[in-house]
């Protein structure tokens, strides 16, 4: 199938399944005329790719992964190195998270320092800022 049919089966715009193309996580054959020319298995692949990013991983990462998946949600298969990938990716996730939980907090305190109040806050309350 070609690009637009893949496009309009997947709901992923063409310009996107470049993109994929690009980052090696689908390789389209090439006819005579140079046209992009899919396998029935594109469909797949295109879903298990959206699942993956879905997920929060880069397409870096998907790429790692890909021959490890099977199936459309995807579920991955034990291969070599795939769990120590995976606690890798969890870990970077959880520290950004507390990260932006830090970020929340702090910010917070400052709109609570410049909300109206009827008394002016002292200077240890500044300084928790």
């Amino acid at each position: 199938m070609r690009i637009g049919e893949l496009a309009r089966l997947t709901g992923v715009s063409t310009r996107l399944l470049r993109y994929y193309e690009e980052q090696g996580l689908l390789r389209p054959e090439r006819s005579a005329a140079g046209y992009r020319e899919y396998g029935e298995d594109a469909q797949v692949r295109v879903r298990q790719i959206r699942g993956l990013l879905a997920a929060g991983l880069s397409t870096r990462v998907i790429a790692e992964l890909l021959p490890c998946a099977s199936g459309p949600l995807p579920a991955l298969e034990a291969c070599p190195d795939l769990l120590a990938t995976l606690r890798g990716e969890l870990a970077e996730l959880d520290a950004r998270i507390d990260e932006l939980a830090r970020s929340r907090r702090a910010l917070a305190r400052y709109l609570d320092t410049t909300e109206p109040t009827t008394r002016t806050p002292s200077a240890r309350e500044y300084a928790a800022v």
